[in-house]
């Protein structure tokens, strides 16, 4: 049999840079086990320093992980069908590795005769989403903050009073109004920048006066 060539890959995360992935074929009547180049790889060695074994694949499995692993393998092999596992691998260096294991086995007669299938590498993947998410928390955080602090200016404003008095009646709308602070905080930066907005901007800080009423210490007035 022809060595295995590893599948073609796409991760939307890593764009063009590699998403590591190897094909295995396991022939349950000789025992054989044959990798790809990127099996090899993603166990932490080069082809042709391991014999693959079900032990030697096993070995590399998280201790957390290989029970479950085991007996869904087992399950396939007594069964058919196809089998799909997210687990970890610590590979020859060390290294712990977050994979995606899938493939089907193989029939002859009713019987399963061989197991095939192609493991992922999602490491970098999960790792370059999840900086990604926590970037976009922190832009949205810091944009959040903005339009409060914005909205928080104009009833300063409008209505001469102090910082905190301003927030918490943007709290006090938010909670009567049952929506997103930043909702209404964002609604009156939006009247504020609207050209020929200014009688509908007067109406939504009097509401939002009249739904803070009694939360913000009484302003002091010009006399």
């Amino acid at each position: 049999m022809s060595e295995l060539t590893g599948p073609y890959t796409y991760s939307s995360a890593l764009g063009d840079n590699q998403c590591l992935a190897g094909t295995f074929r396991a022939d349950l009547e000789t025992g054989k086990i044959s990798w790809s180049d990127d099996m090899f790889q993603l166990h932490g060695y080069r082809r042709g320093e391991v014999v693959p074994t079900l032990e030697l694949l096993y070995s590399h499995k998280h201790p957390e992980d290989r029970p479950r692993c085991e007996e869904i393998v087992a399950q396939v092999v007594r069964t058919g069908g196809y089998f799909c596992m997210y687990h970890r691998i610590i590979d020859a260096q060390g290294r712990t590795r977050r994979v995606l294991t899938s493939g089907d086995a193989i029939e002859m007669g009713g019987k399963v005769t061989a197991l095939e299938g192609v493991m992922v590498d999602l490491t970098s993947t999960l790792q370059r989403e999840t900086e990604q998410t926590a970037r976009d928390a922190v832009i949205g955080a810091t944009s959040t903050r903005t339009v409060i602090d914005q909205a928080r200016g104009i009833l300063m404003g409008q209505l001469g009073m102090g910082s905190e008095d301003a927030f918490q009646m943007l709290v006090s709308t938010s909670s009567h109004r049952n929506v997103k602070l930043v909702v209404v905080a964002a609604e009156l930066v939006q009247l504020a920048n609207a050209a020929g907005s200014r009688q509908y901007l007067d109406a939504a800080v009097k509401a939002i006066e009249t739904d803070g009423r009694g939360t913000a210490a009484p302003r002091k007035r010009a006399v």
